[in-house]
C-alpha cells in the first residue's frame, strides 16, 4: 500500500480552490512555525480555547505522523494561518466477525467563518476521500460535530452513543456482586495501563479503532492547559481475582456549593474487559457517598446499567449519532467484515461520487461474503449512504425501508440482510476523533 502521508495532495480539489484564489496544501509538520499555526487554525475551528505551550509542544510532537492538509488565503490579514484544516491517518477499525479493516480516519475538518461558502469543505471532503480510495482503503470513518455535513459525501452514521443522567438516590444497586477488588489509583498509573486494556477491548468491541498517545495523555489530563481540572480528576481499576486489571474509570465530582450531599459525579471514561469489571466499576460509581447525580457521555446505546439498578427510570438516556462511516469500495468492505447469517441476495448501489456504485450479488456463507457484479434485478436499492450505515450492523435494513431510504423489491429482503448483518451488541467507540 502506498503511504499516506507522501501520497501527492490531490489535483481535483487543488483546482477547484483556485479559482477562489486559495491554495490547497500540505502541512510540514516537521516545520515547527507552520505546524502551529495549523494547529492554532484547527483549535480556533471547534471554538477550543487558545493552546499553551504545553499542549502545542505535544501536539507538534505525537500528531506529526498524520497527514495534515490545510487552506491558506495569500490575501488574509494572517496569510501563514490556515481558513481551513483536515487531518486523516489510517487506522484498524473492529467490525463484525469479530474482525479488522483498515479504515481512513478523517478529523479536525475547518472552515474559517471568514471564507464559508467558498466549495472549500466539499474540496477537502472529496480530496479526502479521493486519498483513501488511491489507497485502496475500503472505508472511510469520522465522528461529527455537525451532522448535516457529511451526508452530501456518502457518510452515514454507523455508531450511536449516549449521555447518561442518572439519579443516584433511586438507583439502587441490583446488578451482581462480584469476586475482584476495586482500587484508587493515580490517573499517571491508569495512563500506563489504558492502551493494553484498550488494545484487549478493541479487539472484540465492534466499532471502536487504535487510539494514539495524545488522545490518552489529554483524557488523564497530562497534557493540558487546564490543570485545575486534571487534578479534580479521580482514577480507579478493577482486579480480578487473579489481580488482572480488566476495567478502568476516570471521574470527577462537583457542584456540591449548594447542598454538600448533593454532588455530581462525572464519568470521564470508563473501560472494562469483562462483565465482572463493568458491574464493579459501575456499582462504586453509582455508590459514592455525597452524590445525587452521575453523569456519563459518549456511552452504549445499550448500556446494560439499565438492567442493574432498582428504577430503570433513574437513568436518562440521550442518544446521539457518533461514527459515520463512509464505503469506497463495496466488494472489498463486504468482504472484510463477519456474518450471522446466510443470505443470497442482490443490491443496488448508488454513488453520487462514483467511487463504488454497481449492482452485486451478495452471498454470505459461512460467516463471509462476496459481492459481485451483476446485471440480475435487485432484491434491494439504496444509496452508498445507507448501506455505509449498515454496515458495522447497529442501524436496521428494515427500519430504513419503512423510513424510505431503501427500496426493498423483493419482500422480505430488508429481513434477510438484517439477519445476515446483525450483531450480538450494539456497535460502539469510546471517544471522539
Amino acid at each position: 500500500m502506498k503511504s499516506f502521508t507522501t501520497l501527492p495532495i490531490d489535483a481535483q480539489s487543488t483546482a477547484a480552490l483556485a479559482q477562489h484564489g486559495l491554495t490547497l496544501g500540505l502541512v510540514d509538520t516537521t516545520d515547527r512555525t507552520a505546524f502551529t499555526a495549523w494547529l492554532r487554525a484547527d483549535h480556533r475551528g471547534f471554538h477550543i480555547a487558545a493552546a499553551g505551550d504545553e499542549v502545542i509542544s505535544a501536539s507538534l510532537e505525537k500528531l506529526a505522523n498524520c497527514r495534515t492538509t490545510g487552506v491558506w488565503d495569500s490575501t488574509a490579514h494572517d496569510a501563514v494561518t490556515p481558513v481551513a484544516t483536515v487531518s486523516s491517518w489510517t487506522t484498524r477499525m473492529t467490525v463484525p466477525g469479530p474482525r479488522e479493516v483498515e479504515a481512513w480516519a478523517i478529523s479536525s475538518v475547518t472552515v474559517a467563518p471568514t471564507h464559508r461558502r467558498k466549495g472549500i469543505a466539499r474540496a477537502l471532503l472529496e480530496a479526502e476521500l479521493r486519498a483513501a480510495s488511491a489507497l485502496g482503503l475500503p472505508l472511510a470513518t469520522l465522528t461529527v460535530s455537525e451532522s448535516t455535513i457529511y451526508g452530501r459525501f456518502g457518510f452515514a452514521p454507523a455508531t450511536f452513543a449516549a449521555e447518561l443522567t442518572i439519579d443516584t438516590r433511586r438507583a439502587t444497586w441490583t446488578g451482581p456482586s462480584v469476586p475482584g477488588r476495586v482500587h484508587f489509583i493515580s490517573t499517571e498509573q491508569l495512563r500506563e495501563l489504558l492502551p493494553e486494556l484498550h488494545k484487549r477491548i478493541r479487539a472484540t468491541q465492534v466499532g471502536e479503532i487504535d487510539a494514539w498517545d495524545l488522545r490518552w495523555d489529554g483524557l488523564t489530563g497530562l497534557t493540558t492547559d487546564d490543570k485545575d481540572a486534571a487534578r479534580s480528576l479521580r482514577a480507579i481499576r478493577y482486579d480480578d481475582v487473579d489481580g488482572t486489571v480488566r476495567g478502568l474509570a476516570l471521574y470527577r465530582v462537583s457542584d456540591g456549593a449548594a447542598d454538600f450531599a448533593a454532588h455530581t459525579l462525572t464519568v470521564s471514561y470508563l473501560a472494562t474487559e469483562t462483565d465482572e469489571a463493568y458491574a464493579a466499576l459501575w456499582r462504586f460509581l453509582l455508590e459514592v457517598d455525597l452524590v445525587s447525580t452521575l453523569k456519563a457521555a459518549d456511552r452504549p446505546v445499550d448500556e446494560p446499567v439499565m438492567w442493574q439498578v432498582a428504577d430503570m427510570r433513574a437513568v436518562r438516556r440521550a442518544p446521539y449519532d457518533h461514527v459515520w462511516t463512509r464505503i469506497l469500495d463495496v466488494p472489498a468492505a463486504l468482504a472484510s467484515r463477519g456474518y450471522a447469517a446466510a443470505l443470497d441476495t442482490v443490491i443496488n448501489v448508488v454513488d453520487d461520487l462514483g467511487f463504488t456504485p454497481g449492482t452485486f450479488a451478495l452471498t454470505i456463507s459461512n460467516g463471509s461474503a462476496t459481492a459481485v457484479p451483476t446485471d440480475a434485478a435487485p432484491a434491494l436499492v439504496m444509496r452508498i449512504n445507507e448501506l455505509s450505515a449498515l454496515y458495522l450492523g447497529g442501524v436496521s435494513a428494515s427500519a430504513l425501508v419503512a423510513a424510505g431510504r431503501i427500496d426493498e423489491r423483493e419482500p422480505g429482503a430488508a429481513a434477510a440482510l438484517d439477519a445476515a448483518f446483525r450483531t450480538s451488541r450494539a456497535p460502539w467507540l469510546s471517544f471522539w476523533f
